[in-house]
């Protein structure tokens, strides 16, 4: 991929548009492109600005009567009844077919959840290539956790697992579904594992699920209006002995 290429994609990848391929591809490029880099930093910083700062207004009740007023009146008034004739019944038909098939097309699409799932393991593969699984590195629950205050509006829960075979790394800021969030970041043996907290949406509890994508396995769970996705290369049996471990600590008193 050449500059003119990954620049056009630039905001795509940003706002976590992209696909994993076209992401990894990216992300090789930004790994020895400086200028690509400083312009990838600059539209990430416009970014978290516009997110800061940016006001949020909800249209009036009575805008959509307003608007059918202005409409000319032989577009706001209801159309007159047809009458039925085999055109129509065919035209009907049609119309059938092409909803049956929008349908079928629709219940193709991926979900919300496959989109999350895909963006995740899209985040823990690029922190590993560009070499950025930190921001700060330390295997200090008392050094990681006081690091996110005043960057996350919420105080992410961090416990170090070494004793149970899981020690932790260090912690970043990261962005899932439009929002930051944290990542905790814990080895087993040679690989790294990702955690991502954050609110539950509502406050409400997210049921625990296991899944693959491309290689990478996922599990996630919720306790005390918290969800937590945790993605790694290691075999699935240990990462949900990782999930059950992390589980059983946040219920302790």
């Amino acid at each position: 991929m050449d500059c003119k290429e990954a620049q056009e994609l630039l905001p795509a990848h940003v706002d976590r548009e992209l696909g994993v391929r076209e992401s990894v591809e990216i992300d090789k490029h930004l790994l020895s492109c400086f200028a690509c880099q400083a312009e990838y930093a600059k539209q990430q910083a416009a970014q978290a600005a516009v997110k800061r700062r940016a006001t949020y207004y909800a249209a009036p009740g009575h805008l959509g009567s307003r608007i059918r007023l202005a409409l000319p009146s032989d577009v706001a008034s209801p159309p007159a009844p047809r009458t039925w004739n085999w055109y129509n019944v065919g035209a009907a038909l049609l119309s059938v077919v092409a909803i049956t098939v929008s349908i079928g097309l629709y219940r193709t699409l991926p979900t919300a959840g496959d989109r999350l799932a895909d963006e995740i393991v899209a985040e823990h593969v690029r922190s590993l290539m560009l070499n950025h699984a930190t921001d700060v590195l330390s295997s200090d629950r008392h050094t990681v956790k006081p690091w996110f205050a005043g960057k996350l509006d919420f105080s992410p829960p961090v416990y170090d697992l070494a004793t149970a075979g899981f020690p932790l790394v260090g912690g970043r800021l990261d962005y899932l579904e439009h929002r930051p969030v944290a990542a905790l970041v814990y080895r087993f043996h040679q690989h790294l594992i990702n955690l991502f907290v954050a609110p539950a949406p509502g406050g409400k509890a997210v049921p625990a699920q296991s899944l693959s994508r491309q290689g990478y396995h996922l599990v996630s769970w919720s306790h005390a209006g918290m969800v937590y996705w945790a993605v790694s290369d290691v075999e699935p049996a240990e990462l949900d002995r990782f999930r059950e471990i992390l589980l059983a600590r946040t219920k302790l008193p």
